[in-house]
């Protein structure tokens, strides 16, 4: 073994590493013969995540088989990073008190390639996918990976050509992934649990409708036998649960690969591929980590759950979902997102050290967005929100930029905040008017799109796909020059912020902030401490 001889490992165990504590021959060769569980998608989230939670579970004995994992997008993680290291991986657990967690990985028993044109792999797949053992394909892909049309509503090349062509030697992610489906099918119906692990909105019906579309045109063009839509579409034979994951994994850090040199010397050198991802043969992650998982598995499935993963029902998936998102976390990412920029912060962590934006942050989760969460019972919103403001935000390893979750703000805010506006306005208990925070926080926005950060000096805007429409606007307003009534024209956007702010006094209390934080230069670290002294 190239990163770890199976001979120095109480070497690593005395220089702080974790092991495994199985035979790896065993489970290697248990795996081969009855696997339970294929990954697709063999980036840093998977490596950090899914792979170390059954890492654990093997040294416990809960587990006995390790995870295939198979890479259809950029195949040289699994050439330059997987391969060379015999699949054995370290994973690096960054706290929140400046310390590390390591672990050698061992879980991952194959690493594949899903292409076409890779006879050898794609036979090992399919031998995969036809074994009845097998119960569950697991994916972290992005939700771009589930697209099957273009920007302009049409469908992309590769897939049309897919269409047409049938299962034999498809070029598009999903069709490659169908046409594994299609072999099963072929092999006696045999059930099985396709489960989208990525970060977006009910997951598992983007993955269903990429799956049943190839099947409904393949069957119309008569390239396969026998009704593939059926078998798709039946949940007792395919299901195709939601899930809700959590859990920060940035690129390899710098600091990691320096202490790990220590001991595996270039070893564990990061690459860039061509395809501009950055790997290496570690992973670093943050230590808080969640995923929430529909429990409709047709063939069984193993006790995960022992691992850390929460089983449950569908609603409750969404519930949580919607509290992730919608309060908990990612509105306050937004929060420092935006004042961040505005302020010259270049990490996330450091904006915590700010008396003035925590408290906000806090009064935006905690004061304002908490009273309107619906509690999904497996997680507790207020332990959540705990976490991120005490541990995950300020954790000082993760080098998350303000600059980078600003991008695409305007299609996030009506998630993020007009869910919120929109409790408060139903509730019979609740005024909409007495938000004072979430206010603060779009006018923040419209200071944001004015290009000129609060020192005065002209600022890069993230990448935004209403950039074109909303700057303009935003340019005729001078700087310095308090408010102006062309903000009314953003702020009355229902497809921006989910309601018509002017239908509360909403809008006009945006305006009112925005032109506080518009007198000039200081102005906008001015207006929060004296919304937060109020």
């Amino acid at each position: 073994m190239k990163l770890v001889r199976m001979d120095h490992y109480e070497e690593w165990k005395k220089k702080g590493y974790g092991v495994p504590e199985y035979s790896l021959t065993k489970v290697y060769e248990e795996t081969k013969k009855n696997p339970f569980w294929i990954h697709f998608g063999a980036g840093n989230i998977f490596r950090a995540f899914q792979a170390n939670v059954l890492q654990n579970l093997l040294n416990r004995g809960v587990c006995q088989r390790g995870v295939i994992v198979a890479e259809g997008y950029d195949y040289e993680i699994i050439e330059k990073v997987y391969r060379p290291h015999d699949n054995l991986g370290i994973a690096v657990t960054l706290k929140a008190d400046g310390s590390m967690e390591k672990n050698i990985v061992g879980s991952v028993t194959e690493s594949l390639c899903l292409d076409s044109d890779r006879k050898q792999d794609m036979e090992r797949l399919k031998e995969i996918f036809v074994a009845p053992s097998l119960q569950m394909a697991t994916f972290t892909i992005t939700e771009k990976g589930y697209s099957l049309k273009g920007a302009d509503g049409s469908y992309m090349k590769d897939v049309e050509a897919d269409f047409s062509a049938g299962p034999l030697k498809p070029n598009s992610y999903m069709g490659k992934v169908a046409s594994l489906l299609y072999t099963r099918f072929l092999a006696g119906e045999r059930p099985i649990a396709m489960v989208s692990m990525d970060n977006c909105s009910h997951n598992g019906d983007k993955l269903r409708s990429a799956i049943v579309t190839f099947a409904k045109e393949w069957q119309a063009n008569g390239v396969i036998e026998g009704d593939f839509t059926g078998y798709v579409t039946n949940p007792e034979k395919v299901s195709f649960p939601w899930t809700m994951i959590d859990k920060i994994t940035p690129r390899p850090d710098g600091i990691v690969e320096k202490i790990l040199a220590e001991d595996f010397g270039n070893e564990c050198t990061p690459i860039v591929t061509e395809k501009k991802t950055f790997v290496a043969p570690f992973v670093n992650a943050e230590e808080c980590e969640y995923l929430v998982i529909e429990d409709a598995f047709p063939n069984g499935r193993e006790p995960l759950e022992e691992g850390g993963f929460i089983f449950t029902k569908r609603e409750v998936v969404d519930q949580v979902e919607k509290m992730k998102v919608c309060t908990c976390l990612n509105p306050l990412h937004t929060t420092l997102a935006i004042f961040g920029c505005l302020l010259g912060y270049e990490r996330i962590s450091e904006e915590m050290k700010n008396p003035v934006l925590k408290s906000l942050v806090e009064k935006v989760g905690y004061v304002e967005g908490l009273p309107v969460v619906v509690n999904p019972g497996i997680i507790d919103p207020k332990h959540f929100i705990d976490e991120v403001v005490k541990k995950r935000i300020p954790n000082p390893f993760m080098p998350d930029t303000p600059q980078r979750i600003a991008t695409d703000t305007s299609q996030k805010l009506g998630i993020r905040f007009g869910g919120t506006i929109k409790e408060y306005m139903k509730a019979a208990d609740k005024n909409v008017d007495d938000l004072t925070f979430i206010p603060l926080v779009l006018a923040g926005w419209l200071r944001y799109l004015m290009k000129v950060d609060d020192a005065g000096n002209t600022m890069e805007l993230s990448p935004d796909p209403l950039l074109e429409n909303l700057v303009p606007i935003m340019a005729e307003v001078p700087f310095g020059s308090g408010g102006s009534s062309r903000v009314r024209t953003i702020l009355e956007r229902e497809d921006i912020f989910g309601v018509n702010l002017y239908e509360s006094s909403l809008g006009e209390k945006v305006e009112t902030a925005f032109a506080q934080m518009n007198r000039g230069t200081g102005a906008v670290l001015e207006t929060l401490m004296k919304a937060l002294e109020s």
